[in-house]
């Protein structure tokens, strides 16, 4: 088979000057000079007789053309540099697992405990990206996720971990500014932080503790537990957050621990892969690993 196709110097010479929109920045890069990379893209240019830059008013410009095509090239890089990490990484019973998961949880409960993971299979490389919302395994072409939830998502299997245990949490200074806070019912005085995906958590707890005089929903809202967590840590009011997350906080000292009485929501982290990778065998040991770690933190009593 004959390809059409130019060099893959070329195509990476062109992708990394789409995205910096300057020859000088991806000639960096590339350990290229400027004036090795602009040869390049006007050899590709003629090899395709297509337009891929101009230049407007001294500034380095993409056409239609070449911002459509940078971005089929992107895509093609990606599943090439993956396809040769799988091979470079694979052992008989090894290779890449990829790992969707929270960005808090990933630095606060998974990230600590993955070098016993290692320590068991060395074999298996982990790639680990950030979600903050919803998605899709499949679409996404990951092995398993962390998901924060009450087990409400389809077509996957769903395994509980940790984080049901949720404490009102507050900077020293926001707590002063307030007064003192001897019952639930005094944080009617306060703004509460909202977890954006989860309204009704604050009147929950407030139900829980009898207070049912209370603004439960009168706070800035935010995406996930790390902005709260910053957000009650600069002083802009009281966090519900999972007691898992806040412990070096509170043991630091840049928060207060308002009541502790071990309220448990409805939401857990779990760990979720689709039905048809139960039998992977990536999946399994990292399946067998993380079970293993909530379960020592529940017996530790660090989480649920």
């Amino acid at each position: 088979m004959h390809w059409h196709l130019p060099s893959l110097s070329a195509l990476r010479t062109f992708e990394a000057a789409e995205r910096h929109m300057s020859f000088t920045k991806a000639a960096v890069e590339l350990n290229l000079t400027q004036s090795a990379v602009s040869r390049q893209i006007r050899l590709m240019e003629d090899y395709l007789g297509v337009e891929l830059f101009q230049r407007v008013n001294q500034r380095l410009a993409v056409t239609e053309a070449g911002r459509a095509y940078a971005e089929e090239v992107r895509r093609v890089l990606h599943s090439l540099q993956e396809a040769t990490l799988r091979l470079m990484s694979y052992q008989e019973q090894g290779g890449i697992l990829h790992i969707a998961t929270p960005s808090v949880f990933g630095v606060k409960w998974l990230i600590p405990r993955l070098h016993s993971f290692y320590s068991k299979h060395p074999d298996i490389l982990l790639n680990i990206v950030t979600r903050s919302k919803p998605f899709d395994l499949e679409s996404e072409k990951l092995d398993v996720a962390i998901h924060w939830g009450n087990n409400d998502w389809p077509n996957v299997v769903a395994h509980p971990l940790v984080g049901r245990e949720l404490v009102p949490v507050c900077s020293p200074a926001y707590l002063q500014s307030i007064g003192t806070v001897k019952a639930p019912g005094d944080l009617a005085k306060a703004a509460l932080l909202q977890h954006a995906r989860r309204p009704n958590r604050w009147q929950e707890w407030f139900d829980a503790h009898g207070a049912g005089n209370v603004n439960a929903w009168a706070g800035a809202r935010f995406e996930h537990f790390y902005l709260i967590t910053q957000a009650a840590v600069a002083g802009l009011g009281v966090g519900l957050l999972p007691r898992m997350f806040v412990e070096d906080e509170v043991k630091s000292g840049r928060l207060v621990m308002l009541f502790d009485d071990g309220f448990e929501g409805s939401d857990i982290y779990h760990l979720v892969y689709p039905e048809h990778k139960s039998n992977d065998a990536k999946v399994g040991k990292f399946r067998e690993w993380i079970l293993k770690q909530a379960q020592e933190d529940g017996t530790k009593g660090s989480a649920a």
